[in-house]
């Protein structure tokens, strides 16, 4: 066994790394118009910007850094509409016809990447697979009957079994049939290809902070510039304007860790996904050279919270140990999302009042067949087609009770960090810091965050977040500032990573 218990030093993910170099698109440099301004390059922006080009729409997709870096990047990949248990809390919490909905849209998703791979020949990795959903706790017995259950009553095609081909601890499993998995990098390059020969235009390093409603609604860049256009879909995963629909009290957002492994055993076969926490999620990939990858996945907790960082990888590098027979841990990376109270994503428009402005969001780490569904609807919606989906996902949906004590519960833990993050008293000082640590420390008496790099450089940043005032925490895993209250994240250099935030952390010099 060699270099097994060896985590790589940097976050990388391995479906960046295998996918093939792309060219830069250019900066915006200037006013522009078209028909549809899609905002984000990740499988929901992207698949929306090449349905709607398809459709003969004048198309412009921006994205802020470079497509395809984001969360779709940092995916383990399932195409699947087995979304851990939830039908049955879907049925206790919505009722059936909407559980049932929210399953065919799943499913149809899944279709779509199966028709769409087929259709351009798109060498990818698709494999259809089976899905699992397992536990190896007797407390969890009854979840597994219970979700056994709701498949029969919605007719999804599944089965109890008290055994799985994965030799792992396991006592019982329901697993849903025909499901699939990818690179989704190498499926996404060819749509992105596909969209500029319907004649799309793509802008990189374009930052979109503000949209001007009305009948030609305008995206603001940070440049100045902007876009005129008759419609907007922002697919930015936390969504860039607001709309004043207060989004950021009505999610939280989650970080998960992958480790991708070479193991000496062969794989049978299958996803795996644990019922109990800490999650445990399992599937393999085939590479390039032939040496395969099994990712192993897990250690979700809401972003800016919890252990140490770099203390989730090492968990799962535990587990990994453990169950398998390790030749090399290859390469680790970490992805961020967001969940609404109901687990159901926002998709549509972005307030009942706004006819011309769309959102997609709240992926729930199921980003795959949700991102592909949520823009199949906004297709629809801009075509004024009917979509049976429309007031399952759309933001502006009543919700349960459950789900209100679920969004007071979040906004009560924000207010916890809040407080806790003023009080919090720094111990260290700059000059205490290590090559490559990270930490809050104490300068002129003042809480900052500082981070001292390999070759003995000093970043100082104020560790106040520039959404709402929480004060951030350092991310040892990814060397990023982490907000605990609205989910955040900046480079050590304070520039925004991931929103709600818009505005860098004030530089200390």
């Amino acid at each position: 066994m060699l270099n097994a218990s060896y985590i790589p030093q940097f976050p990388e993910s391995y479906w960046s790394v295998s996918a093939d170099e792309r060219d830069l698109y250019p900066k915006l440099e200037g006013n522009i118009e078209a028909d549809v301004a899609v905002v984000g390059g990740g499988i929901a922006g992207i698949t929306t910007a090449y349905l709607l080009a398809k459709e003969g729409f004048k198309v412009v997709l921006i994205e802020a850094g470079r497509l395809l870096n984001g969360t779709t990047a940092h995916t383990t990949a399932k195409i699947t509409a087995q979304h851990d248990l939830i039908y049955d809390e879907l049925i206790k919490q919505d009722g059936r016809e909407k559980a049932s909905l929210y399953y065919q849209a799943n499913n149809e998703a899944l279709q779509f990447i199966k028709d769409t791979i087929a259709k351009h020949d798109i060498t990818c990795g698709y494999s259809m697979q089976d899905a699992y959903v397992y536990t190896d706790a007797d407390s969890y017995i009854n979840n597994l009957e219970n979700e056994m259950k709701a498949y029969d009553l919605l007719g999804i095609a599944g089965e109890y079994v008290t055994s799985i081909p994965l030799q792992i601890p396991s006592k019982a499993a329901v697993v849903m049939r025909n499901q699939a998995q990818f690179h989704p990098l190498h499926y996404l390059n060819v749509l992105v290809d596909e969209l500029i020969k319907a004649q799309g235009q793509i802008y990189e390093h374009t930052t979109a902070v503000d949209v001007e409603e009305g009948d030609s609604p305008r995206v603001l860049t940070s440049d100045g510039f902007q876009i005129t256009c008759k419609q907007v879909v922002s697919c930015t995963h936390f969504p860039f304007y607001d709309g004043h629909g207060f989004y950021f009290a009505r999610m939280h957002a989650d970080r998960s860790y992958v480790l991708a492994v070479q193991t000496e055993e062969a794989y049978p076969g299958g996803m795996y996904i644990s019922a109990e926490e800490p999650k445990r999620s399992i599937r393999y990939v085939d590479t390039e050279d032939a040496s395969g990858l099994l990712l192993v996945g897990g250690q979700s907790h809401k972003t800016g919270q919890g252990i140490c960082t770099i203390n989730h990888y090492e968990a799962l590098q535990q587990y990994a140990l453990k169950n398998f027979r390790l030749d090399k841990i290859a390469y680790r990376w970490s992805a961020q999302d967001l969940i609404t109270g109901d687990k159901i994503p926002f998709i549509g428009h972005i307030k009942a009042s706004s006819r011309n402005v769309y959102i997609a969001t709240g992926f729930h780490k199921w980003g795959m067949t949700n991102g592909t569904a949520a823009a199949l609807l906004i297709r629809d919606q801009i075509l004024n087609k009917q979509n049976p989906y429309a007031d399952l996902y759309t933001p502006s949906r009543s919700v349960s009770w459950t789900t209100i004590k679920h969004i007071a519960s979040d906004n009560f833990d924000v207010a916890k960090h809040l407080i806790a993050g003023k009080l919090e008293m720094a111990k260290m000082r700059p000059e205490d810091l290590s090559l490559d640590e990270g930490s809050v420390v104490t300068v002129q008496g003042k809480r900052a965050g500082a981070y001292k790099d390999e070759q003995g450089k000093l970043y100082l940043v104020d560790t106040t977040c520039t959404h709402m005032g929480c004060e951030v925490e350092w991310n040892n895993g990814e060397r990023t500032w982490d907000c605990p209250c609205h989910g955040s994240r900046f480079s050590v250099q304070g520039e925004v990573i991931e929103g709600p935030a818009e505005k860098p952390l004030k530089r200390i010099e």
